[in-house]
């Protein structure tokens, strides 16, 4: 009951090929990226780095959306394998060494929340760009509402046509990103389920659990 209320809940139809597929038939590619420290940077690298997205943002001629993601880090099995590496250490010395790192990183994590930050751009295609009909933002929020006129059926042609258009986009946004000193890569279909059910289970995800993914959808 609580499993398909959850998919009620969802926008999301499937994930094939790299590919979310939403209930109105639109689909949406997800680009995960790398960070940077730019308070370590000098102030002419910061400006540089300032114009340089400022330059990629005007550039772009469709929607996107960046999505921060943080969550805590639960380091107990960190901790279990340095232990388990501790226990089977056949010299004594590294024995001491790894005994007194792990208790090192114990008690430097003793209070405090370890958290880790995670960046996401999410890039959008509709299946009415393909017959030419312009994406405004009302017709985005439309989408996601669901007032709109029936969508059109998203058979494997059309799905095709829109997933090449669709990687076009994020091949662009991957070199918009990569002269601001950023790497992207485009989530695969097992990352993408990963990503959606640790968003859904977040205890279970903090502590390293994820569910079994079948094998036909490890592509």
């Amino acid at each position: 009951m609580a499993e398909s209320a959850t998919q009620a809940f969802l926008e999301i139809q499937d994930i094939r090929e790299g590919v979310l597929l939403l209930k109105n038939n639109s689909i949406r590619g997800i680009l995960m990226v790398s960070s940077i420290n730019f308070a370590l940077k000098s102030e002419e690298e910061q400006t540089a780095i300032i114009y340089a997205f400022q330059s990629f943002l005007n550039s772009l001629d469709f929607s996107c959306q960046i999505v921060i993601q943080s969550r805590n880090i639960n380091i107990t099995p960190y901790l279990d394998t340095l232990k388990d590496l501790e226990e089977r250490q056949t010299n004594e010395l590294l024995r001491k060494q790894t005994a007194s790192y792990r208790e090192f990183i114990k008690n430097m994590v003793v209070g405090d929340v370890v958290m880790t930050k995670n960046f996401y751009v999410v890039v959008p295609y509709t299946l009415m760009e393909i017959f030419g009909v312009g994406n405004t933002g009302q017709d985005f929020l439309k989408n996601f509402t669901g007032k709109q006129s029936p969508a059109q059926e998203m058979d494997d042609e059309k799905f095709q046509r829109c997933k090449t258009q669709l990687w076009q986009r994020m091949e662009y946004l991957a070199m918009g990103l990569r002269r601001c000193g950023l790497e992207a890569m485009p989530l695969t279909t097992p990352e993408l389920i990963e990503l959606f059910w640790s968003i859904h289970h977040p205890d279970q995800a903090e502590v390293g659990y994820y569910p079994e993914i079948l094998p036909e959808l490890l592509k």
